[in-house]
């Protein structure tokens, strides 16, 4: 018998061994008192053939949670084929029972397959509900018994029916002693289901509970279930709606977005969005998709909305309701010292492990502790004492927040673990005995709501079982879906351990209890209603959900109407490149126009906008040339007058058109006629060599038969020039191609190649002395500009530095780049390495740019992403590069002499050098002490202790700086500097209780054989600066080849054998350990976790 899914189980005539494997059964797996037995997982098809079910009363809630029906299959001796019952209703979907007959290939037996199937002929494959169910087959004697298996499963689209390929072997089935089978040849099946409320399906919360769920972003789960508890807290929720929120920034206002939630939780019928609530704290959207921890953003939030109901009508409500007072205390035993401190409390954390009820938490938490030993107490001038130490509990909340610790870490598995132990709580707990003195209401308390986690501690789900009114009566909160459910369900199911009822998962329990005040509950659970909400706060929100509403409409209507930006001649001032405008910076005018539109209420459109008659303006759209420009063309606004813009705009997206408008100047009282078969629009730019700009002179309609000539004095004349100044005029034909117009007494149509509307010619002064320029003519500039591009400098050494960006030349070569950089950074240009990007589609610094490197920019570019903007690295050095590179970058840290300043120094000594070199580079950049020996030397440190001391003849290039070595540069002791022959230099370092949880600086010692070890001590101690109460409680011991042989503290005339720190031969002989002197004492050093499985939680705004 196995646990299966159908499909994936092979009916007999299938030839498959691996299958025949997967569904193997053995006679004596069969149980038949009902137990359970490994699963074995199928999924598929089903075929109806006819059967007819049982008569039985059904219920007329659809929706209901929990039912038994049953189904009788007829003539089941002569069963071949997939049998299924009618449909029964749980939960709003269909539920049916599935029969057939399997065989089993290798032990040739014949069994019933019994199922549970669900929504199997929906289309939809989002849907999932998950649910516990018994099997049972019903026996028609009265001294046999039913026999029955029970079902845990998540019913999905793919999955959509479970249950037992092999429920029962057939012999058994129809074994007459066993009383499954009726006279007439019938057997009935009965199915108990007890499911959750459906996802991804119609389930109206709202109609089934008064109550509407949160949208998960992603991971929010954890979130929606701590913010349904706040908002059932109601004295909280009305608090939080007297918030002034009047002036507040809707896209950056916590309590703001926190008041949006809870109205729509009060007023939606659907599950409410928690976007602009997340937006509002500052997250990006990787945050959503990232698993938090209950407990933490509980803090976190309260700790924010306590500091905006600041100087508020509502000021000190959080308190109020969530501060409850303790008292810690020390009393010493031996002496008359006590030290105690009221502490308050928003939450209490509660041990689970070892615990099997909460009462139990509870007595652990006021548990006396007795410091002594190596953990006494500093009693001042008192010294170490013995104490006892302890908390007690003054005050109480009206609402108590309670978090059961069920992640911890494990030592002995070095990771974090989940507690999955039974932890039971009540629906009403006293804590009365665990106050100082009672108060003046009894301590009893009411459960109000249980957040529940389901997994482990890599990630899960939460979901948050909520009694709102305080009366027994329980919802299921799971993320958008709410649902009804019972005490059991809600409180009994999430203790958490072991059960034999398999609706109760072992990795599902309890994580957050909140618990109610008795006294306070008609004040805290007082009802909100919408006369509590203030009208200000109702109109704004009024005012965004109507907003709200014509965005969904503009967005349903979007496929209606057409992007059209308009420019104007205000828009091509300044325009220092090809073309008019760079379409990519211009600041476009946008309108959303219908795409029906004609052109006359387009231009009503426009005039009214623009604020010009009709008259006085006139559409010029743009098109993409086949040349790569973009220039203005002609409308014939009288012959086209009638057409929709659709068909004007020809599919463009979005259609860019410029428009024509009369200058205010002008005395006309209309733009001037323009014909389009015989006139040309042209535009002008000047062009100033000295200044090495372009400037924008307007536009110009010229009859093609002209001579160009004629347009010189109008040109001099925008140029505010004298009219009589020869020019030089060029044809902007293209980017890098200006073509230059010499014969003046030629008709427009011939002296311009392909002459169309939007041609623009670039004019200057002709000059005798314009060859001294940069870029004498404007065809230099535009030359010199095809070739310019914009290029971010970003620093090596700051990961987020978002650099700064320069318009620098493909042509230019290293030495150019370097002194455009150096001129913004305000350096010296040989103080800066550059450095490549990494690659197309990677982001950060790659390999060093050296200075002799011949080629341009364009060559450094080679491999920047497509469409992104340009990026290259550089740092700033202390030695010039060309010496750099000659050199190679060494990092060691400096440590003085009395251990406490370490920093990292970074030198630079010649590649083939040696340590020697590295102490006369590093030598430049410390002090030395006066009176030190102004020696240095190098060490080697590893896991904090000190591995090697380097010769100084030892070549660099055989030390391995990508190793987890650290290298360590420090001034000799003048006592270290000469060692007789009965002296050696030992190793020391930092470690607690384990060899292997060193820690600390590590440093060298200088002992003599025969020499007390108390002598040895007092120089530690006086090395380390540590004071005598402290160094009492450091333990000494010798550590060879990972053992330590701890020395005696009670024999004062214990002497220093230099054998004991002579290198040891390990086994093999290759290899010499050599043993260090270590110091075991507490950490104290701050140090970081080492676990670190998901960023801490910020609400930024």
């Amino acid at each position: 018998m196995s646990l299966v899914n159908h499909v994936n189980s092979r009916n007999e005539n299938d030839e498959s061994p691996q299958e025949e494997e997967k569904m193997d059964t053995r006679e004596d797996e069969t149980n038949h008192g009902g137990g359970e037995l490994s699963p074995n997982l199928m999924n598929g098809d089903v075929q109806e053939i006819g059967a007819s079910p049982e008569e039985e009363p059904m219920e007329e809630d659809e929706s209901r949670a929990e039912t038994t029906f049953t189904y009788t299959v007829e003539n089941i001796s002569k069963l071949k084929e997939t049998t299924l019952s009618p449909p029964c209703m749980v939960r709003n979907l269909p539920w049916k029972i599935m029969a057939m007959v399997r065989h089993n290939q290798q032990n040739h037996q014949k069994s019933l397959g019994f199922f549970l199937q669900c929504n199997a002929d929906s289309e939809s494959t989002s849907w999932s509900c998950n649910a516990a169910a018994e099997l049972k087959i019903r026996t028609h004697t009265s001294d046999a018994e039913p026999f029955s298996r029970k079902i845990q499963h998540l019913f999905y689209s793919k999955e959509n029916d479970w249950g037992f390929s092999h429920f029962i072997p057939w012999n058994d089935l129809l074994d007459p002693s066993r009383g499954y089978v009726t006279r007439d040849d019938s057997i009935t099946l009965e199915v108990h289901v007890i499911a959750d409320a459906p996802h991804g399906v119609c389930w109206d919360s709202k109609k089934h509970t008064g109550f509407v769920g949160l949208k998960n972003q992603g991971a929010t789960c954890y979130m929606n279930s701590l913010l349904q508890t706040l908002f059932f807290t109601n004295k909280l929720r009305r608090a939080v709606y007297m918030m002034p929120t009047e002036s507040d920034d809707s896209s950056k206002s916590v309590p703001l977005a926190l008041q949006r939630v809870f109205y729509e939780l009060q007023f939606s019928d659907k599950p409410v969005g928690t976007k602009k609530l997340t937006k509002s704290f500052g997250w990006e959207t990787l945050d959503t998709f990232m698993q938090h921890d209950v407990q933490e953003l509980c803090r976190v939030l309260l700790d924010n909305m306590e500091s905006k109901m600041k100087g508020t009508l509502v000021e000190g409500t959080i308190p109020r309701l969530f501060e409850g007072k303790m008292l810690s205390y020390i009393k010493c035993k031996h002496v008359s010292h006590f030290s105690q401190r009221q502490e308050a409390f928003y939450d209490i954390q509660l041990n689970v492990k070892g615990k099997e009820h909460i009462l139990e938490s509870f007595k652990d938490y006021i548990k006396v502790e007795t410091l002594d030993g190596d953990n006494k107490y500093d009693a001042g001038e008192n010294g170490l004492q013995e104490a006892e130490k302890g908390v007690v509990f003054q005050s109480l909340p009206p609402v108590l927040h309670l978090h059961l610790m069920r992640f911890m870490y494990d030592p002995m598995a070095d990771a974090n673990i989940k507690i999955n132990d039974r932890f039971e709580f009540p629906e009403k707990l006293n804590l009365d005995p665990f106050l100082q003195k009672k108060e003046k209401t009894p301590a009893d308390y009411i459960l109000h709501a249980v957040l529940v986690h389901s997994g482990d501690n890599h990630g899960g789900h939460y979901v948050v079982y909520i009694n709102p009114k305080g009366d027994g009566k329980w919802c299921k909160f799971d993320d958008d879906v709410v649902s009804r459910c019972t005490k059991q369900e809600a409180v009994d199911h999430n203790f958490g351990g072991h059960d034999d009822d398999i609706s109760v998962k072992h990795c599902t329990n309890a994580y957050m209890l909140v618990y109610i005040r008795e006294s306070e509950m008609s004040e805290v659970l007082h009802s909100v209603d919408e006369c509590d909400i203030p009208e200000s706060l109702k109109s704004r929100l009024a005012e965004e959900r109507r907003l709200e509403a014509q965005k969904r409409k503009e967005r349903a209507d979007a496929h209606l109407y057409m992007s059209v930006q308009v420019l104007t001649e205000d828009n091509f001032y300044g325009h220092q490149g090809n073309d008019l405008v760079d379409s990519e910076k211009t600041n476009f005018s946008h309108f959303k126009v219908k795409k029906t539109a004609t052109l006359a209420e387009f231009m009503e459109i426009l005039s009214e906008s623009l604020n010009y008659p009709r008259e006085k303006i006139r559409p010029w759209p743009f098109q993409c040339r086949e040349n790569q420009t973009f220039r203005a063309t002609a409308l014939d606004i009288e012959g086209d007058i009638n057409k929709t813009v659709q068909d004007l705009a020809e599919c463009e997206a979005p259609w860019v058109v410029f428009v024509e408008t009369l200058s205010p100047e002008s005395n006309l009282t209309q733009l001037p006629p323009f014909d389009k078969e015989r006139d040309v629009l042209l535009f002008f730019k000047l062009y100033e060599p000295r200044t090495k700009s372009v400037s924008y002179c307007g536009h110009m309609y010229v009859p093609i038969c002209d001579k160009l000539g004629s347009i010189l004095p109008e040109l001099c004349s925008r140029a505010r020039f004298p009219r009589d100044t020869p020019l030089i005029l060029f044809e902007e034909v293209k980017p890098n191609m200006l073509e230059r117009l010499e014969t003046f007494d030629l008709p427009l149509e011939k002296a311009l190649d392909e002459l169309m509307d939007g041609d623009i010619i670039v004019f200057q002064k002709d000059e005798l002395d314009c060859e001294t320029y940069e870029l004498p003519t404007a065809k230099d500039y535009f030359r010199d500009l095809y070739f310019r591009i914009d290029v971010t400098f970003c620093d090596k050494t700051n990961p987020s530095d978002t650099g700064f960006t320069l318009e620098l030349s493909l042509r230019m070569n290293y030495d150019q780049i370097a002194k455009a950089v150096a001129l913004h950074l305000q350096t010296d240009p040989y103080l800066l390495q550059f450095f490549k990007s990494q690659g197309s589609y990677r982001d950060g610094p790659g390999n060093a740019i050296r200075c002799t490197f011949d080629g341009t920019l364009k060559d450094l570019l080679t491999c920047s992403k497509p469409r992104q903007p340009r990026k290259l690295y550089y740092q700033q050095l202390s030695i010039r590069i060309n010496e750099m590179e000659n050199k190679r970058q060494f990092k060691c840290v400096w440590v003085n002499g009395n251990l406490k300043e370490e920093r990292e120094l970074v030198l630079y000594p010649n590649k083939n050098g040696r340590v020697s070199e590295l102490l006369e580079e590093a030598q430049k950049q410390v002090d030395l002490s006066k009176e030190g020996s102004g020696k240095l030397r190098f060490l080697e440190v590893i896991s904090y202790k000190v591995f090697a001391v380097q010769r100084e003849d030892m070549v660099l290039e055989s030390l391995n700086t990508a190793s987890t070595k650290t290298y360590r540069i420090e001034e000799i002791p003048v006592d270290e500097v000469d060692i007789a022959e009965d002296e050696t230099l030992i190793p020391v370092a930092h470690f607690q209780k384990e060899i292997y949880s060193t820690f600390g600086v590590p440093f060298l010692l200088k002992i003599k054989h025969n020499e007390p070890f108390s002598a040895v001590k007092a120089r530690i101690q006086k090395k380390l600066d540590v004071p005598d109460k402290e160094f009492e409680k450091c333990k000494f011991a010798i550590v060879v080849m990972g053992r330590q042989e701890y020395l005696p503290d009670d024999q004062p005339d214990l002497k220093i054998d230099l054998k004991q720190f002579q290198p040891q031969t390990v086994s093999g002989g290759s290899m010499q350990a050599r043993p260090w002197l270590g110091l075991d004492h507490v950490n104290k050093t701050p140090k970081r976790s080492r676990y670190i499985y998901e960023k801490a939680i910020k609400i930024h705004n």
